[in-house]
């Protein structure tokens, strides 16, 4: 990514796809080149959790919510320390912010963390060629002076694809560090962090858990010298198929069989720990209204998600693992993608989407209160 940071409402962008469609606009944010994979958003609100989320890092998003950036920016929602799309790609930005909390406009905090994102193009249009083509690489090019559309069209091509991508580490925390249990302590939780976002620990925090946040290259060992009463796989960013050492750890706890909880690229993880596989979806999962069913409870709830790959296991039965037999627990209403994994035998389970809901609905949040009872029952 190249940038400078002067604002540049009325520089002209353009946005090309590896497949040769482009679309023109306005410079939106930092002017400069920036490449990724484009995928869409389905969120109408949000924004700040959705640029902070470390799960989009190397990815556009591009909003189908026609306005974006009317609430501004707060000191209070970011998911991490930093904004982690690579791009970002708005149809309509809002001239002047307007909210009691807003400390600057959007366009000013993409400017200062160089983010290149265009608006003025029809996000309709684009996200509906994603649709059915599939997500796939982009860049945007912004400035006075843009390369012809030859060169940018090979520039693209030359990124890095999302399929094969290792990243998990490169978002994750390099030293670990401790959420304190807010009120009395009940649990200890050793937290893998695979790209977390900050409102997950506080939800266990809320719980009366102590959750001590590992970097991804943490160990058993590590993960056990803490005695924690449970283990939680956090999500991120990249294919589940490179994760290999979040894979042998996680083999490591279910031997063990402490409690486990994991989401997003935690369910990925558990679900090739378990001997399934993975694989890519044509455009994924990324919002804030995801229909999905509880197959425990019947119940369907509203979700966010923020998934390009998925476990490849089967619906209709349960599957016998060296671990014990497991179960596909939710599924998506969209599509019938595979939502989360249930042990039968031992206290361990998984959701592909985020219960956190930050930003997003709080129909999942009883998930951490299962997590709690898996605790207590191993405890008792």
């Amino acid at each position: 990514m190249t940038t400078s940071t002067r604002g540049a409402s009325k520089v002209p962008a353009v946005l090309v796809l590896e497949d040769g469609r482009t679309f023109r606009g306005r410079a939106y944010g930092a002017v400069g080149a920036t490449f990724g994979e484009a995928v869409f958003n389905t969120g109408m609100s949000g924004y700040q959790e959705t640029l902070t989320d470390p799960s989009y890092h190397r990815q556009v998003v591009v909003m189908t919510a026609p306005h974006v950036g009317n609430t501004g920016v707060n000191d209070e929602d970011p998911e991490s320390g930093r904004i982690w799309v690579a791009g970002y790609v708005v149809r309509d930005p809002a001239r002047i912010p307007s909210n009691w909390r807003s400390r600057r406009s959007l366009d000013e905090e993409l400017v200062a963390q160089g983010v290149v994102g265009i608006s003025g193009i029809d996000t309709r249009a684009l996200t509906r060629h994603l649709r059915e083509s599939g997500a796939m690489r982009v860049g945007i090019f912004s400035g006075d002076n843009l390369p012809d559309a030859d060169t940018m069209l090979a520039e693209v091509r030359r990124a890095p694809e999302m399929k094969g991508a290792d990243l998990a580490a490169e978002v994750a925390t390099k030293e670990a560090y401790v959420v304190p249990a807010i009120g009395a302590k009940k649990f200890t939780v050793a937290a893998i962090d695979l790209g977390i976002k900050g409102m997950t620990p506080h939800r266990m925090a809320e719980r009366g858990i102590e959750v001590h946040v590992l970097p991804a290259t943490a160990t058993a060992e590590d993960i056990y010298a803490l005695d924690p009463d449970g283990v939680f796989f956090s999500n991120g960013p990249g294919d589940p198929a490179t994760a290999d050492h979040p894979v042998s750890v996680m083999r490591s706890v279910l031997e063990r069989r402490t409690p486990l909880f994991g989401i997003c690229f935690g369910n990925q993880i558990l679900g090739r720990a378990l001997g399934f596989g993975t694989y890519k979806l044509k455009y994924g999962h990324r919002g804030i209204n995801q229909p999905v069913q509880d197959r425990t409870t019947g119940k369907v709830e509203v979700t966010a998600h923020n998934h390009g790959f998925a476990v490849d296991a089967p619906l209709d039965a349960a599957t016998d693992t060296p671990y014990g037999r497991v179960e596909v627990s939710h599924v998506c209403l969209n599509d019938n993608v595979v939502e989360g994994l249930q042990l039968l035998d031992q206290p361990a389970f998984s959701v592909q989407y985020h219960p956190e809901a930050a930003a997003g609905p709080h129909d999942a949040a009883y998930l951490f209160d299962r997590f709690v009872k898996l605790m207590e029952g191993q405890r008792a």
